[in-house]
Parts: structure tokens; C-alpha cells; sequence
């Protein structure tokens, strides 16, 4: 849906090349401007130290695939001039330095328009481009705790507690490529191009959505409720005889179901659990009558059972249970690519989760070496192999 779209992204770690990510997998032609030598820093992070030393770290395989790799210095003059080149023919340039860093290399918005009338320019940081903490550095961990999520996220015991995946930068990605969408699709009509400035804190703030509207509107404060639902009963984790389960009977209907299928009609109509309110105010008695009759069976057989009864109910896995789920093999999550090292074994990705016209959508291909694409890119911009060879020499590539 994005073909003809070229992208560059001149971002690190993991917030920014997310979202370059989710717009190569669209169709977009994504160019990974990386600083010579070293690179984006996730090429040195992961759980295989091996990948890592050779500039192959997990964390940059998983979401730069389909991606072309320039190196370029922007802080060299001869660089400077080849990122004016690249500018004048992209549509958008996406980047998650600190803010201010670009327009000290001596590209400001002004800048940028003037080389490209029609840029989606999107910067990406963990506060935004204005405000008393625009400057600050900004980590996954740092905006959760900042955000709110880390204190209502575990039990009252156990709060204030990090989500066990970075959801700060993923979300901040998902907005920043949502962003970009946005601003290509006015850009069609109107041949104008747009600034967007993307804050890690904000996005992770608005994500939370009811649990920061109970406050704001009803003035509810926010607590950490362990696997509690705090908007309806039975809806929770329940302890199973191997396993747990997770059930979210948040209808009434759903909740005579369920007491029906576990032959427990004396749920039904006691006076505490008669009604939604009554079920909350008495969440931790219902709780433990329904785990009395869930402990005589396995979460698999209860998930089974209440599967076709439209009680929403699922075991609780871990990541490896998670990642066989027929499920997630039927609508093809998973794809394969080939290692950027030329081993034999392939290197297994995710794809993006959304289907487009039927059909699932996966990289186009592998992960690339630092600076794989440069002469080819720089080809493409006119150079010569002479001129090309100049700005190695000069160091700008």
C-alpha cells in the first residue's frame, strides 16, 4: 500500500526503527542512514552475543528487515551534501535523535522544507520537541515510570512494576508510522508536506485510555489491581488444578453462562453476585467460589469446555506457549528471511498483524549489513563510482 513511498530512517534502538519497520512491511522503500563504524545500537543488543559482535544483535534483526543501509556522516560536510540529495527525493524522514540534534547538523524544519516542499518530516523522542522536558534522554522504562503504567501495573503488593516488554517505544512506534500514514494520505490531496512530533509520554499516556478517563472524568484514582479487571467481576486470572485461566465475563449473560457451565447455578442468584456492582464490590468472595469448583480440573479442559459458549476464557502461557499457537501459524505472524551473514539457517521474524485484502504481510527481505546499500543508494543519486569513492575517502560514508 506504500510502494513508491521512500523512507528515511535515521533512527536507533527500538521506538523510531519500529516504526520504520511497519512501513516497510506496507510497501515503503525504508533507507537506514546509520553513522559509519558503528551503526544503530541495536545492532549491538540482544540475547545472542555472538549476532551482537558482528553488528547483527537480535534487537536490530527483529525490526529492520526489508531495509536498505547507507552509512553516511552528518557531521561531515561531504555527508551533509549527500543527505541534501537524499532529502530533496524522499517523502518522508523519520528520526528519534534528542531534539535539537538535527537542526544543529544544520537541518531544521525550515531546512528540510526548503530542500522538500512535500516531506513528511516525523520526529520521534521520549517528551516531544517542546515543553521543560523536551531535552531530557528518555528509555522505555523511564516513560512507564512517567506515564503511569508502572503503578498500576502488578498487584497493590508488588506496584509500582515494568511491563515485562518495552510497550513505551512499540507504541510510540505504532503512532509515529500511524502519524506518517496520516500525513502521506494529506499530502495526496494536497501536495503539502507536515512536521510531526511524536512524544513517547504522551502516546503511552493516551494509550491507557479508560484507566486514565476513570480519573479525569469520574476522579477515580488508578491502583494496581494484580489480573483484576477494575470495571467488572468475574474478570480476572483463576486458579485452575494445573495452570491458570484467564475469564472476562464482563455481561451479564456471560456470567450466568459461565456459573452454568461450571454447575454452579447457586451463583447465579446469591445477592452479592446478582448484579455487575454487586459482583465488583464482592470480587474477591466470587473469586474464590469459582476457584473452588476451577481447581478440580486443568485450564486446558475449562478452556475447552467454555471455548463455544461465548465466555471469553483463554489459558494463561508463556511466551514459547504463545508463540506455537495454531492460531498464529494459520494467519502466517511468523516469516523467514534469510541471515544477513550468509548462514544457512534462515532467521525467523514477525510480520506485521494486520492482514491486507486476505492476505498476511512479511518483509520483503533480510535484515541488511552495516552500509550493504550505500554505493547502490549513492548510484541512484547520480554519483559516480569516482565521486563515491571521494566520500569514503573524506569519511562521510
Amino acid at each position: 500500500m506504500l510502494s513508491g513511498v521512500r523512507v528515511l530512517d535515521l533512527t536507533n534502538v527500538l521506538a523510531g526503527p519500529f516504526a520504520g519497520y511497519q512501513l516497510g512491511l506496507m510497501g515503503a522503500d525504508v533507507v537506514k542512514v546509520e553513522v559509519p563504524g558503528s551503526g544503530d545500537l541495536a545492532r549491538s543488543l540482544g540475547g545472542d552475543a555472538e549476532l551482537s559482535a558482528e553488528g547483527l544483535g537480535v534487537s536490530f534483526l527483529a525490526q529492520n528487515g526489508g531495509k536498505r543501509s547507507l552509512t553516511l556522516d552528518l557531521k561531515n560536510p561531504a555527508g551533509r551534501e549527500v543527505f541534501e540529495r537524499l532529502v530533496r527525493e524522499a517523502d518522508v524522514l523519520l528520526e528519534n535523535f534528542r531534539p535539537g540534534v538535527l537542526a544543529r547538523l544544520g537541518f531544521p524544519v525550515e531546512r528540510l522544507r526548503e530542500l522538500n516542499a512535500g516531506l513528511v518530516y516525523c520526529a520521534v523522542s521520549g517528551f516531544g520537541q517542546t515543553g521543560p522536558m523536551r531535552g531530557r534522554p528518555a528509555y522505555d522504562q523511564i516513560i512507564q515510570g512517567l506515564s503511569g503504567i508502572m503503578s498500576v501495573t502488578g498487584t497493590p503488593e508488588s506496584a509500582p512494576t515494568r511491563t515485562g516488554f518495552p510497550i513505551a517505544d512499540t507504541l510510540g512506534g505504532y503512532a509515529a508510522a500511524f502519524a506518517i500514514s496520516a500525513a502521506l494520505v494529506k499530502r495526496a490531496r494536497t501536495g503539502i508536506g507536515s512536521y510531526l512530533d511524536v512524544s513517547m509520554l504522551e502516546t503511552a499516556v493516551a494509550a491507557m485510555g479508560w484507566v486514565v478517563s476513570d480519573y479525569l472524568v469520574a476522579g477515580r484514582v488508578p491502583r494496581a489491581m494484580g489480573n483484576e479487571n477494575a470495571t467488572s467481576a468475574p474478570s480476572g486470572t483463576f486458579r485452575t488444578a494445573a495452570g491458570d485461566l484467564n475469564i472476562a465475563a464482563n455481561k451479564q449473560e456471560q456470567y450466568v453462562e459461565l456459573c452454568r457451565i461450571l454447575d454452579r447455578p447457586d451463583l447465579i442468584d446469591d445477592v452479592r453476585f446478582a448484579t455487575r456492582e454487586s459482583r465488583k464490590a464482592h470480587r474477591a468472595e466470587l473469586k474464590a467460589e469459582l476457584e473452588r469448583t476451577l481447581e478440580r480440573e486443568t485450564a486446558t479442559h475449562w478452556d475447552e469446555l467454555l471455548a463455544g459458549s461465548g465466555v471469553p476464557v483463554a489459558p494463561v502461557l508463556t511466551v514459547e506457549e504463545a508463540l506455537s499457537l495454531e492460531q498464529l501459524s494459520a494467519r502466517e505472524l511468523f516469516h523467514e528471511v534469510p541471515m544477513p551473514d550468509g548462514r544457512e539457517r534462515s532467521l525467523r521474524v514477525l510480520g506485521s498483524s494486520v492482514h491486507v485484502d486476505g492476505h498476511p504481510v512479511a518483509p520483503t527481505s533480510r535484515p541488511p549489513r552495516l552500509g550493504e546499500h550505500t554505493t547502490e543508494i549513492l548510484t541512484a543519486l547520480g554519483y559516480t563510482p569516482t565521486q563515491i569513492q571521494a566520500l569514503a575517502t573524506k569519511g562521510a560514508t
